[in-house]
């Protein structure tokens, strides 16, 4: 084996566990939610637990328009070694955190680097396989990552917050973040292909200000402020006008973070608006499983994130299947219109969940969920890539992950004020936080209305995946194959296979 190949297959694997490291810190954070909580603020954290989920997805979401323009301007390598970079210092804050709110601040700054850790790590690995190269699959390899990362971030982040502290769910980033960072300037080489362009600051700061303009206003509407405060109407009037000036700018500008013409697409439109709720969907139901598992049934953090190895493995199972299916005649459509009614029936079973609810019951329910979202991952961005023309194969990879993101950290902030004004109503004055503390017919009372709001969040969870049904049997493909060697159009636009550099 000569020493370049060498350094390329290390240079693969640092990659790959760029994105593994990118995929648990999503969902690392999700079991240690309640010991945080208990430490940092017993008597109202959990209210504020949608935004210590959703400050990293929207950093995150704010970041993703920027980091394709910044790779083309600036190169590759030179972006991811800024992202890991920013992520590590993000990460070392976030353990030093003595508040909520300093908690929340550092997720957000972990959030920006962590943005690039999945978008840029794949423009990595593309220019080193090169037009024609060997290498891993890069589509290949998204079902098993995120499988290992959804079974795997609960667990850790559950031991280490039972077994250890939860600071190390922060800490356990920086030994494995700075080996990457140091691997990656040494081993890297990438051909240079940066190319100076204008890259739209006003355009991200504009994304970035109307997408926290709209979570503002569903994590205080009808919860902090009344609908009719001057608050929420002052906020809903800067998020019509900041998103009438993104949309000016993104019609104006030479080049745009997000250009408005792949809305013209229908299959690109069709494909952002079913990510999105894709994303609302994953939200809704991974985070207020394990806020059930942990209060409602008492189960500790490590243990309840136990429960998400049956959904790992679904995901994986169909994930890896998925080269299978294709052989068998399956297009993009059916995988599509099989993963959203999967998904959707799973998400129906979940609003069922009761108080003594068999646990044997809701690890099935979950499996069938992964099998669900492994039916579906990868194949909303493959679609996209395939219907996008070449000279725009960045801007809707980063709009399909924008819209993602976006869903996600919306749906969490509606869920959040979701359950807490079911819970008040139920019981008026009281809080989620507190019910560990309550005992007798008073804890009892107080699980069964927390139960009930959390099948309220499943039932507005199973709402967006049969939105998700709807908008996948509205997809319409004219003109193509879902074979690798496609061809056409694609919604009046030129088909791009997969495989294209």
């Amino acid at each position: 084996m000569s020493s370049s190949t060498g350094r390329r297959r290390i240079s693969f694997a640092v990659c790959i566990v760029t994105i593994l490291l990118a995929v648990l810190d999503q969902n690392i954070v999700s079991a240690a939610t309640v010991p945080i909580v208990r430490d940092l603020d017993p008597d109202h954290g959990v209210d504020r637990i949608p935004w210590l989920i959703s400050a990293f997805a929207l950093a995150a979401t704010a970041a993703l328009p920027l980091y394709g323009k910044l790779s083309d301007s600036y190169g590759a390598k030179r972006v991811f070694l800024g992202a890991v970079a920013t992520f590590l210092v993000g990460s070392a804050l976030c353990g030093t955190a003595h508040t909520m709110g300093q908690l929340i601040a550092f997720r957000a700054l972990q959030g920006l680097g962590g943005g690039g850790l999945m978008s840029i790590t794949m423009v990595v690995m593309a220019q080193l396989k090169g037009p024609g190269g060997k290498g891993p699959g890069i589509a290949g390899i998204g079902a098993v990552i995120a499988g290992a990362g959804m079974a795997l971030g609960p667990v850790v982040g559950g031991a280490l917050a039972d077994h250890a502290n939860w600071r190390w769910v922060f800490y356990i980033n920086l030994p494995i973040g700075v080996a990457v960072f140091v691997l990656a300037a040494v081993l890297i080489k990438l051909p240079h292909q940066a190319s100076r362009h204008r890259i739209d600051y006003p355009g991200a700061a504009l994304a970035a200000a109307f997408s926290t303009s709209l979570l503002l206003i569903a994590e205080w509407g009808g919860k902090e402020y009344s609908w009719g405060s001057a608050t929420i109407l002052g906020l809903s009037a800067a998020f019509v006008a900041l998103l009438a000036l993104f949309l000016w700018r993104q019609a104006t500008a030479a080049e745009p973070v997000l250009p408005l013409a792949m809305f013209r697409n229908p299959v690109l439109r069709n494909a952002f608006a079913l990510q999105g709720m894709l994303g609302i969907a994953l939200m809704g139901t991974v985070v207020y499983i394990m806020i059930y598992l942990q209060i409602a049934r008492g189960i500790s953090a490590s243990d309840s994130s136990l429960f998400m190895i049956p959904m790992a493995a679904g995901l994986v199972g169909t994930g890896l299947s998925a080269g299978l299916l294709k052989k068998r005649g399956w297009t993009h459509r059916t995988f599509l219109l099989t993963g959203t009614i999967t998904n959707a029936v799973a998400a129906v079973s979940l609003v069922f969940t009761g108080v003594h609810t068999s646990l044997w019951l809701l690890g099935a329910e979950l499996l069938v969920l992964g099998v669900g979202f492994g039916l579906l991952l990868g194949q909303v961005l493959t679609l996209a890539m395939e219907s996008t023309a070449r000279e725009q194969l960045g801007v809707a990879t980063t709009g399909i992950r924008f819209f993602q993101s976006l869903g996600g950290a919306l749906g969490t902030a509606l869920f959040g004020t979701v359950l807490s004004r079911m819970y008040e109503s139920k019981v008026p004055g009281g809080s989620t936080s507190t019910i560990a503390r309550l005992s007798g017919e008073a804890h009892a009372h107080a699980v069964r209305a927390l139960v009930t709001s959390v099948d309220t969040v499943f039932a507005c969870a199973a709402g967006a995946m049969v939105l998700a049904v709807v908008l996948a049997v509205r997809l319409r493909i004219p003109g193509r194959t879902d074979g690798p060697d496609a061809a056409g159009r694609a919604g009046g636009h030129p088909v791009v296979p997969v495989n294209a550099k």
